[in-house]
């Protein structure tokens, strides 16, 4: 999957599992180019994280409801109402979005090889 913000795509993954959501971008040195998309989420934090990242907070039509630029460690986002995806995104992407305005999230085509 990936979201189109202007002229370039980022890729979005979504961690499935426990521990893989649960570490989410924790630890994780190098700045990022590459967005994660957490479903039925409603309550964010970011401790451990080693960089500064933007979240977006989106309904289930991924109507973007919320948006938080140059989020740190530390810090925690309490739920909200009709929150139900949870985007973190590279530093200074979010600047490209609008409340209210609907994510362009482009599925991947996945080729099938027939041998």
């Amino acid at each position: 999957m990936y979201l189109k913000v202007k002229n370039k795509k980022i890729k979005i993954i979504q961690p499935q599992g426990f521990w893989n959501r649960f570490k989410g971008l924790k630890f994780v040195l190098e700045p990022i180019d590459y967005g994660l998309r957490f479903t039925k989420k409603k309550f964010v934090t970011t401790n451990f994280l080693c960089q500064k990242i933007d979240i977006i907070l989106t309904d289930k039509d991924d109507k973007i409801l919320y948006i938080y630029e140059k989020m740190k460690t530390e810090k925690y986002i309490f739920p909200k109402r009709k929150v139900y995806n949870v985007y973190f995104l590279p530093l200074n992407t979010a600047k490209n979005f609008k409340l209210n305005e609907k994510l362009n999230l482009i599925e991947e085509q996945k080729e099938k090889t027939e041998k």
